[in-house]
């Protein structure tokens, strides 16, 4: 029960906190622009609290924390909006009217502040922990790996895959998984000298994706000293970049089948890496509360119509035209993207389902009776 309490409370943090501050840029911008915002909400159903601010806009806590959502004064264009919605039209306040700069900086702004906030939290990490560094030293060799069977021991520190110089442990790891099977040599630094092994590098074929190569060892990490507030900001802001690149990588390398897309966790995987990570301390939390802000940050710019990105696509083909697009094409843009993000929702929760056991349960239970 504890800690279920403690899974219940940590997702609720974490994702109310990176859907604050999403919805939060999308606030401001609009203000920053001129455009009067009727709803801010945070969660979905019947609110659970609601006020009004001085400004006019109606606040919301609801009880369902997947998400939350700004409804500008005046979302709805002429031909979608009722008479009696146009007849409480603000003149000089509604979203539809703005120049199609304004309202793309208002859509941008959700994503922008996600990416913002991951560097808020990196920084203050940086500077009052430090930043954590994986050394391409091995930590641990895997009994009967590649690595095993190649003479690998604790504490090499691997330079070079055959003739490719490794710079760093994602790089190793990006190189290796591209070469399974492959016969090679591994050069390590052990004590004073460099050797040279002779390695059969391992294939692992995960379900529903290509093999990729594995040598099997794990690496050591060490804390980096807490950093100045200026130097911890630029290590953030080149963190924020880095795991933006990796993370459009990984995505890649499952559109292509380089990686199983069960891999692809939703809402329920979130809640239980919430829980589990918050046991390991506050900054603990507060990375996985950076990573999944960057992730938030990147998804919402997909050119997904129903997603931030899929607008911004409308907007700049609206600046190039000189017109919005086509009342028809929108719709069926909408529908369609509506159907994509509630098929990925659908998949990650099987997923979800499967990791967690719950198929295999019911198996068991079934051959049972």
């Amino acid at each position: 029960m504890h800690d279920l309490i403690r899974t219940v409370l940590a997702f609720s943090l974490v994702l109310g906190v990176l859907v604050f501050i999403h919805e939060l840029g999308h606030y401001l911008a609009a203000r920053w622009r001129g455009v009067h915002v009727e709803v801010f909400s945070i969660g979905f159903g019947r609110p659970l609290l609601r006020w009004h601010d001085s400004v006019g806009t109606e606040w919301r806590l609801c009880p369902v924390p997947l998400g939350g959502y700004v409804r500008p004064h005046g979302f709805e264009g002429p031909e979608d909006a009722t008479e009696e919605q146009k007849a409480a039209w603000q003149p000089g306040r509604t979203f539809h009217d703005k120049p199609v700069l304004s309202r793309a900086i208002v859509i941008m702004a959700g994503p922008v502040f996600n990416f913002l906030l991951a560097i808020v939290l990196f920084t203050g990490l940086f500077a009052t922990v430090g930043q954590p560094h994986i050394l391409n030293q091995v930590a641990q060799v895997v009994p009967g790996s590649a690595a095993a069977a190649a003479g690998v021991e604790k504490g090499d520190v691997i330079l070079r895959v055959g003739d490719h110089v490794v710079r760093d442990v994602a790089d190793l790891q990006s190189f290796v998984s591209g070469q399974a099977g492959a016969q090679t040599t591994l050069t390590v630094h052990r004590g004073d000298a460099d050797t040279t092994l002779p390695v059969h590098i391992g294939s692992v074929a995960e379900k529903g994706g290509a093999p990729h190569g594995q040598i099997g060892v794990s690496f050591a990490m060490e804390m980096g000293s807490p950093r100045s507030l200026p130097a911890a900001f630029v290590a953030a802001v080149r963190e924020t970049w880095n795991v933006s690149v990796q993370t459009l990588q990984g995505l890649w390398q499952m559109i292509t089948g380089q990686h199983s897309t069960r891999d692809l966790g939703g809402p329920l995987r979130i809640a239980q890496m919430s829980g589990q990570v918050a046991q390991y301390g506050l900054p603990s939390l507060v990375s996985f509360m950076a990573l999944l802000s960057i992730n938030l940050g990147l998804i919402n710019l997909f050119p997904v119509p129903i997603l931030d990105g899929g607008r911004l696509v409308f907007y700049i083909f609206e600046a190039i035209l000189g017109r919005p697009v086509s009342r028809r094409v929108q719709e069926i843009s909408f529908q369609a993207g509506f159907a994509l993000i509630a098929g990925l929702f659908l998949f990650s929760t099987f997923n979800d389902l499967s990791h967690f056991g719950l198929f295999q349960w019911l198996a068991s239970r079934a051959g049972q009776g």
